[in-house]
């Protein structure tokens, strides 16, 4: 069992920059040896998502025993709902020598960064080339109301300020570039 343990690899950004996406291409490198690191969330499933692939869904009694015990990596409430990441799969998946991609808000990435030691996990900051294009992105899924769509666009103007926080910050301008860029930094991470 001389399992290498994997890395945990936090891609993060404002919402709307397509980490989700990004995250997709990535992934399909198996030679990366990846598995998603899937957040509990107490919001309802949108049409296309699935329990235990896209989220674990969870009522709010759940989410708050999960705070209790510690099992949290980072948790965040963002338009009433909360999101979290269970720090028991990440390990699970870890200990099996996978590199774990957490796709994250920056707030979650921010408690992420203060709780994993540096030597165990890579940060990365996915930008839009604008925010300008971040709010057409945004405008484009069609889902939110214009209130939420401006607290979303407040949030990354504020987020973008943070970007020294993170080992490495990736430009968004086409997804298959960003994408080839990350694959090169994980390549390098994992020698």
């Amino acid at each position: 069992m001389g399992n290498k343990k994997g890395l945990l690899i936090i891609l993060s950004g404002p919402s709307g920059v397509g980490k989700g996406t990004v995250r997709k291409i990535v992934m399909r490198d198996k030679k990366l040896n990846l598995a998603y690191s899937i957040s509990m969330t107490t919001r309802a499933p949108r049409s296309n998502e699935v329990d235990g692939k896209d989220y674990f869904f969870v009522s709010n009694e759940e989410f708050e025993k999960n705070i209790e015990n510690n099992n949290l990596l980072e948790h965040a409430e963002f338009v009433g709902n909360k999101y979290g990441t269970p720090r028991d799969y990440v390990e699970k998946l870890r200990n099996e020598g996978k590199n774990v991609i957490l796709e994250i808000e920056v707030n979650g990435a921010q408690q992420v960064l203060s709780q994993v030691d540096k030597k165990d996990r890579i940060s990365i900051f996915l930008v839009p080339p604008s925010i300008e294009e971040l709010e057409k992105r945004i405008r484009h899924r069609r889902s939110e109301e214009e209130e939420i769509i401006q607290q979303r666009l407040n949030k990354a103007r504020r987020e973008m300020l943070l970007t020294d926080q993170y080992d490495y910050v990736v430009l968004n301008d086409t997804v298959g570039r960003a994408a080839g860029e990350i694959k090169a930094i994980i390549r390098k991470n994992i020698g």
